[in-house]
């Protein structure tokens, strides 16, 4: 899908945030759409059925927090990815975003070009290619049919846990799986493993591949990270 026919909503009841962030976002080619609180959020999500949503926690009428759990009990925005930008860092405010249904959590202040780069991470399930039979980020190929796996010019080898969890989590970069999503897709909903199951294949895959590639999101899960140094 082209940036074009994406459509973002952003949600802050700071007019100045609003108007720097249509504009960069406005550059980098994505229709924009603005909202003042979780509740006109609500009403003009409705209206555009955005791909992506950017929400503050802190907003008069109706909070972040209670306009995503709304959002995500609507089945229009199932495949609607919803970014928190915000400036509360505290833990409990991620944690209360990733349990109503957020994708990922930002803090603020943050650059213009490091907030493009974001988005066009989180996007990437809209724009790449249905058909191809590769999961491909910079050096590292991960070959879905032949369950192989080639980083810097290397191949590795994976038992099948290991592939499927490291699969799950490159599919969309830096989206945050939450630990019984990753339990589900990896393991299934009728095999029972130890709590700590999930820990111990992250540490695997980090002994082959390095740190880089894995974040711990403290209480709730994990994900993929692109950055310069893979």
């Amino acid at each position: 899908m082209e940036k074009s026919n994406i459509k973002i909503l952003l949600v802050d009841d700071e007019p100045d945030i609003i108007e720097i962030l249509t504009y960069n976002l406005n550059k980098e080619g994505y229709q924009v759409f603005s909202a003042s609180n979780g509740k006109e959020a609500l009403v003009q999500a409705s209206k555009i059925i955005p791909h992506l949503i950017i929400l503050d926690v802190m907003m008069p009428v109706m909070d972040g927090i209670e306009a995503c759990e709304n959002l995500r009990k609507d089945s229009r925005f199932e495949d609607t990815i919803i970014m928190f930008l915000s400036a509360r860092s505290e833990d409990y405010s991620h944690v209360a975003a990733f349990d109503v249904g957020a994708d990922d959590y930002v803090n603020k202040p943050i650059k213009p070009k490091v907030l493009n780069s974001k988005v066009s991470a989180l996007l990437r399930r809209f724009t790449k290619n249905e058909t191809n039979t590769n999961i491909v980020h910079g050096d590292l190929t991960i070959n879905l049919d032949e369950y192989k796996v080639i980083l810097k010019g290397e191949k590795m080898s994976f038992p099948r846990k290991e592939f499927e969890l490291l699969r799950l989590l490159a599919s969309q970069p830096d989206k945050v799986f939450k630990r019984e999503k990753i339990m589900e897709a990896v393991w299934g909903n009728d095999v029972v493993v130890g709590d700590r199951t999930i820990d111990v294949h992250i540490r695997k895959l980090r002994e082959k591949m390095g740190n880089s590639y894995f974040k711990t999101i403290k209480g709730v899960g994990y994900k993929f990270v692109i950055n310069e140094n893979n």
